[in-house]
């Protein structure tokens, strides 16, 4: 009998262990990770332009951006379920693919992420206030938040509207933006100009998510570039967007940005990394999802170790 017990206790802690990992495979933390490489960008932007650096201010900035990206993966994953149910999760596409599986946490899976939208913008509340910075800094949370939320929730549901690349590149602007205002207290031109190719990225990393779900996307009734006009068209418009991206850099030293330390001619160096991939994987008219998925994962770890070169070279010069 005490054997019996025993068994029952330990068999409890493991499904309860299990469905902890369950929970943190819902969050999707690569994409977390990704945000944070973005938010670092703007923060060392605005080291660059000589604001001060604050410790307390970059964890408080970054703790309301964090729940904020991470409710996304939550409520995605809760209102494309049924999309979800045609396709198999990848590294960066297709969703978790927990709640096809484990459809009792799908209740958690909303409540949660609406719980870590009020804890976002509650932080950008008392972060605002206590270290009075401008709306701009409110407003940037909050129109992330509701972004992430609407992406997939109706009535917006702006993935099924043909409007999530769109959406996307908007998270070029707003997430690195948080990063910039939390530490230089405002949004000035240096950062506008700047996200430019930012932004590009984020148009060349939404189609590469897009590309390996598009028959899912079909099926379910998302309106996305990639299930309307094919893979091809796809990797033509990453490639596309890391061009314009590149250029950008190339034309950034005839507009005054006050930055003479920065060397733009080795970002643009930096940048060859995912326009050479991107060139790559439009070149060879992939249009099976097998093939397509190999040119995917080479374009988004291109895009990856473009921003932390980025990262490494600002923190140099800091």
């Amino acid at each position: 009998m005490e054997k019996s017990i025993l068994t029952r206790l330990i068999s409890n802690k493991q499904m309860n262990f299990n469905t902890i990992l369950k929970i943190v495979r819902l969050g999707r933390l690569q994409f977390v990770f990704g945000g944070f490489l973005f938010f670092c960008t703007g923060a060392l932007l605005a080291l660059l332009s000589n604001a001060e650096f604050s410790l307390i201010k970059f964890i408080m900035g970054y703790a309301a951006l964090f729940t904020a990206h991470l409710s996304v993966s939550y409520s995605n994953d809760y209102f494309d379920l049924e999309v979800d149910k045609f396709q198999e999760p990848t590294r960066f596409s297709g969703g978790s693919g927990v709640l096809v599986t484990n459809p009792e946490l799908r209740k958690f899976s909303k409540n949660f992420a609406l719980a870590l939208m009020g804890l976002s913008i509650t932080l950008a509340i008392i972060t605002t206030i206590i270290f009075q910075l401008p709306v701009s800094f409110f407003l940037l949370i909050l129109s992330g938040n509701l972004l992430g939320w609407y992406y997939s929730a109706p009535p917006l549901r702006l993935s099924y509207r043909g409007l999530s690349e769109f959406a996307t590149v908007l998270t070029g602007f707003i997430v690195p933006g948080i990063g910039y205002v939390i530490l230089m207290g405002r949004l000035d031109a240096v950062f506008l100009i700047f996200t430019i190719p930012l932004m590009l990225y984020e148009l060349l990393f939404i189609i590469n998510v897009e590309i390996p779900d598009m028959e899912a996307d079909s099926f379910g009734g998302k309106k996305t570039a990639v299930a309307t006009y094919g893979r091809q068209f796809g990797f033509i418009i990453g490639a596309i967007a890391a061009l314009m991206a590149t250029l950008s850099f190339i034309f950034m030293p005839l507009v005054n940005l006050n930055l003479p330390t920065i060397n733009w001619g080795l970002l643009v160096i930096f940048s060859l990394v995912p326009l050479g991939l991107g060139i790559l994987s439009a070149r060879k008219k992939v249009v099976n999802r097998k093939s397509a998925l190999k040119w995917v994962n080479y374009n988004l770890l291109s895009l990856s170790i473009f921003i932390i070169m980025i990262n490494a070279y600002f923190i140099y010069l800091i």
